[in-house]
């Protein structure tokens, strides 16, 4: 059971073909952002009256100096200290203004992109959910998603306000006194070398991130979900030294973006320091020299620090942009795979069915050059129950899928009262079709709830019929609420036998023409099998059926039993007439009953 990181664990290329991927994902999303354009336009408006009230600052700062202080002059250095608090209390409404909108465009836009990949999961062919690790999608719901709320809550506003503060103090700077402007370029070239390290490091780090914490969530979903098994054989150990070895490999890229951002902001804030004491020297000379005002230098200072605050509120940002394009990538990889069993142009939805089925020359493989069903021939009349018996392997489940349209086959076709199941839509074939799995999957919530699954508007009246034809009225009555009982994930307080029972009632509540049950007896016992044999009796009159199974009972009642072996038909009829044969079903029933005389 060792766990490798695979593809998914390897380092993110960068370069300009990354980068401009970047950009086209974050194009991508911005058309979820598109919706609410204009709270976030008032968004930019607060941001840049924000903007202008920061900057006003230092100004009203060197004329309280230059024109009040020192002339002395009281009346109007009264007016201008009026002016910074008002200038002050109208830029926290704005902030205040500008914070709740990017919060409230960013929360939507969050939800929206979550129900969208989770439809767009739900849209996926059955094939690409047994190629894909559960907890690895999950994370994409949870993790990456979160990872993008920095990025679309803050991402846009703080890239727009700092380059536009970084572009206007710039030229301030320049127009209070070239002189020194020109002084503070000398830190300049190492910073952008600087920069360029810290990016380079940053987006391989964020890239293995993404990836890493994906397979951390789904090594613990895995390993919670079979704790029983784990317990069983006593594997906590193993299970806590594999868990912990994911984690640490989360851990080490985690570590690298926090080193990288360690040494990266303390020397941009060292390099601003130089440039400020590079103003102090240079313009407490000037000064001496008679040849800048005091008010001049103060407001300097002031602008120089918005000035190189916007350099590292960049680089932060490029930090939250490149933790976003990695979750992007992550997500839309998702979004992009695209459903390999879709509607054909033209496909018409079925009409009611009678359940004449037919298997014309079937081929089908998972692997395509290795085929589980192979040219199969199957003629089924309507309202017949047929069971399907071979050994492991044979493609007794594979026929089902393909049924039920999980796959579509490579060659050959099936029908259905004569209807190609590729030339109807998928909703209205499953709209007529119940299957009742080996596992009778229970969702958290009430007994009445997982009955009424298939048809949530069903009245409790019909909840209540369908659980007495199964036999599961006899429990679910001695429950403390009845059918308002709330049954944990998967069932858990349920015995297996009880959980098979209500996905039964859950089944035949929906009145299908074709009822698919994949070894739906297997995991019942002998008495709640006798229930359900009673039931079905009844039930599958005028009903097509198809049972995989290896019970006798279940077995021996069919209208039609085929045998497989490697996707062909060996052997078809009923149960007398291949016992008299002395075939393959005699064989597998003498296997049968010697199993169940035990």
């Amino acid at each position: 059971m060792s766990r490798g990181w695979g593809p998914a664990g390897g380092e993110v290329v960068s370069g300009r073909g990354k980068r401009k991927q970047g950009l086209l994902r974050i194009r991508r999303l911005g058309q979820y952002v598109a919706p609410y354009r204009l709270r976030l336009l008032g968004a930019i408006v607060a941001m840049f009256g924000v903007l202008g009230c920061t900057l006003a600052l230092p100004l009203l700062m060197k004329s309280a100096i230059d024109s009040a202080i020192i002339p002395r002059d009281t009346q109007l250095l009264v007016i201008i200290a009026g002016v910074v608090i008002g200038v002050g209390l109208v830029g926290i409404a704005l902030s205040r203004v500008e914070t709740y909108l990017t919060g409230w465009v960013g929360e939507r836009v969050l939800n929206d992109l979550r129900v969208d990949l989770f439809q767009h999961m739900q849209s996926l062919s059955m094939g690409y959910f047994e190629k894909q690790r559960t907890g690895v999608l999950i994370s994409r719901l949870t993790n990456d998603v979160e990872a993008l709320q920095q990025l679309v809550t803050d991402g846009l506003t703080s890239t727009v306000r700092n380059v536009l503060t970084l572009v206007v103090a710039g030229g301030i700077l320049l127009f209070l006194d070239f002189r020194l402007a020109l002084a503070t370029i000398i830190v300049f070239p190492l910073m952008a070398v600087l920069t360029f390290v810290f990016r380079g490091q940053s987006a391989r780090a964020y890239g293995q991130m993404r990836s890493r914490l994906a397979l951390v969530t789904a090594s613990l979903q895995e390993d919670l979900n079979g704790i029983r098994v784990i317990q069983a054989y006593r594997r906590e150990a193993k299970s806590r030294a594999q868990i912990a070895e994911l984690n640490e490999s989360y851990r080490d890229a985690n570590r690298t973006t926090v080193t990288s951002s360690g040494w990266y902001f303390p020397t941009v804030e060292f390099l601003a320091a130089v440039a400020t004491c590079i103003v102090f020297g240079y313009g407490g000379y000037l000064y001496v020299d008679g040849t800048i005002e005091i008010g001049v230098l103060v407001a300097f200072i002031g602008y120089l620090a918005s000035f190189f605050d916007p350099v590292q509120q960049l680089s932060q940002v490029y930090n939250t942009f490149l933790a976003g394009t990695a979750a992007l990538d992550k997500i839309f990889d998702v979004m992009d795979d695209e459903p390999t069993l879709v509607d054909e142009p033209g496909a018409t939805a079925l009409p009611a069915l009678a359940g004449a089925v037919r298997f014309e020359h079937v081929r089908f493989g998972y692997n395509p050059e290795r085929p589980v069903v192979d040219g199969l021939d199957l003629d089924i009349k309507a309202g017949q129950t047929v069971a399907l018996v071979g050994h492991t392997g044979a493609g007794k489940s594979t026929i089902i899928k393909l049924l039920a349209r999980f796959y579509d086959p490579q060659s050959g076709r099936i029908t259905i009262d004569g209807h190609d199941l590729r030339a109807v839509t998928i909703a209205s074939l499953r709209d007529q079709i119940a299957m009742v799995p080996q596992e009778g999957f229970l969702f958290n919530g009430t007994i009445h709830e997982n009955i009424a699954f298939g048809r949530p508007g069903a009245t409790r009246a019909e909840v209540e019929a369908a659980a007495r034809e199964v036999g599961a009225d006899r429990f679910i009555e001695q429950l403390p609420d009845g059918y308002d009982e709330r049954v944990a994930e998967r069932g858990g307080r349920l015995s297996i036998g009880q959980r098979q029972l209500i996905a039964f009632a859950r089944a035949l509540l929906v009145d299908p023409r074709l009822l698919i049950l994949d070894e739906a007896t297997s995991s019942v016992d002998i008495q709640t099998e006798a229930h359900i044999e009673e039931a079905l009796a009844r039930l599958l009159a005028d009903r097509t059926a198809f049972v995989v199974a290896h019970r006798l009972s279940t077995i021996r009642n069919a209208d039609l039993i085929v045998v497989l072996e490697h996707g062909k038909v060996v052997e078809a009829g009923s149960h007398d007439e291949l016992l008299e044969r002395g075939g393959r079903y005699r064989g597998l029933y003498g296997d049968w009953a010697e199993a169940t005389a035990r």
